[in-house]
C-alpha cells in the first residue's frame, strides 16, 4: 500500500477531498505543479508539499501572496534553509506547519540491529559493512545516514567499506553492488536506506552465489508487500517501517485545523512523528494484512481532536494504526 493510498484512506474517513500530484522526485515538476495549483481559479484549502531536492523555498515563495495554507511533510528543512526561512508561521504566515518522521532514529536502529544480529550468529570480532544511501539532496536520506554514522561511532569493530548513493533505485543499487561485493568479498552486512536498494544489492549477491539473510545480512526500510514478505522469509534481517502513515497523520492535523482545533496547541506548529520502528515477524505479518486490505476499516476520526478538545497531543504510533 502506497503512501498516497494511505492518505486517501484517512481523507475519506475524515470527509476530506484529496488530490494527489506525482512529481516523481523531480524538483522542476514539483515546483511547476505547485505553481499550477496556487494559480487555479478554484484553489484548495491546503497544499501539502515535500522538501524533496530542496524544493521548499521556491514553493513557499510561490505561495507567499496566496490564500492557500501550506503544510510540509516527510522532509525537514536543512540547517541552511532553516536560517533563511525560519519557522512555520514566521516569515511565511500561510505556511502553517510541518510533520516529519524520525529518519535519523530509523538509520540508527537499522544499523544497531544489523550489528546485534551478526553478533548473535557469529560472536565478537571485526566485520565489514556496505551502505546504500538515497538521493544526496534529500533531507530524509541525509538523516538516515546520520543515524547510521551514530551507530557506527559506537562500534569501531564494524568497518564501513563504502557508502554509495543508490538514489532509492533498485537498478542503480544492483549495478553498484555487482562491483562492490567483488571489490570487498568479506562484506557481511548491508545497510540500505530503503527496500528497493536492498533488493538491488540482494540480486547482485545472488548472482555471485551468495544467500541474502545467511551469507550477508540486510537491512531495509519500507512497507511494501515485497519487503514484508522478504522479512518473513528471512532474506531481510532488519526491517524498519512506519513512514508510510505520515501523510495520513497530516490529514488528521489539517482536518482539525480546518475545524478550528489548531494542531499547534497539541504538539506545536512543527512536529516529528516517532513512527519508525523495527518490525519482527509477527508485526510484519500484521502489517502485511493491513497492506493487503488497503487500509479498509481504518477510521482516522478516532485520532482527531474534534469532539475531544481536551486532547493535548497526537499519538503518532504505528502500533496505534495496526492494532
Amino acid at each position: 500500500m502506497e503512501y498516497a493510498q494511505f492518505m486517501q484512506v484517512a481523507a475519506d474517513s475524515l470527509g476530506m477531498e484529496l488530490e494527489v500530484l506525482y512529481a516523481e522526485r523531480s524538483r522542476d515538476r514539483m515546483e511547476a505543479q505547485a505553481r499550477g495549483v496556487l494559480t487555479r481559479q478554484r484553489r484548495p484549502d491546503f497544499l501539502v508539499f515535500v522538501n524533496e531536492e530542496y524544493a521548499a523555498p521556491e514553493i513557499l515563495r510561490q505561495a507567499e501572496s496566496s490564500d492557500v495554507k501550506l503544510f510540509m511533510v516527510h522532509n525537514a528543512l536543512t540547517e541552511d534553509q532553516r536560517d533563511w526561512l525560519g519557522m512555520a508561521r514566521e516569515k511565511y504566515p500561510n505556511w502553517i506547519g510541518s510533520l516529519v518522521t524520525n529518519d535519523e532514529d530509523a538509520g540508527e536502529l537499522m544499523a544497531e540491529a544489523l550489528i546485534r544480529e551478526y553478533r548473535v550468529r557469529h560472536g565478537d570480532g571485526p566485520v565489514e559493512m556496505l551502505a546504500f544511501g538515497g538521493l544526496r539532496n534529500t533531507p530524509n536520506a541525509q538523516a538516515r545516514e546520520r543515524g547510521l554514522q551514530k551507530a557506527l561511532a559506537r562500534h569501531p569493530e564494524v568497518r564501513l567499506r563504502q557508502l554509495v548513493r543508490g538514489d532509492w533505485l533498485q537498478a542503480r543499487a544492483y549495478e553498484q553492488a555487482r562491483l562492490l561485493l567483488q571489490r570487498y568479498p568479506q562484506i557481511k552486512l548491508v545497510w540500505a536506506a530503503n527496500d528497493q536498494m536492498a533488493f538491488g544489492a540482494m540480486h547482485a549477491l545472488e548472482e555471485l552465489g551468495g544467500v541474502p539473510g545467511k551469507d550477508v545480512l540486510f537491512s531495509a526500510l519500507n512497507n511494501s508487500e515485497e519487503v514484508l514478505l522478504a522479512k518473513l522469509d528471512g532474506r531481510v534481517t532488519v526491517l524498519a517501517s512506519g513512514h508510510f502513515a505520515l501523510g495520513a497523520w497530516a490529514m488528521v492535523l489539517l482536518h482539525d485545523y480546518h475545524a478550528g482545533l489548531d494542531f499547534a496547541e497539541r504538539g506545536g506548529v512543527e512536529q516529528t512523528a516517532q513512527l519508525f520502528t523495527l518490525l519482527d515477524e509477527p508485526q510484519a505479518l500484521k502489517m502485511l494484512k493491513v497492506i493487503r486490505q488497503r487500509g479498509i476499516g481504518l477510521d482516522f476520526r478516532r485520532f482527531s481532536a474534534v469532539g475531544r478538545p481536551e486532547m493535548r497531543e497526537y499519538d503518532f504510533s504505528l502500533q496505534t494504526l495496526v492494532d
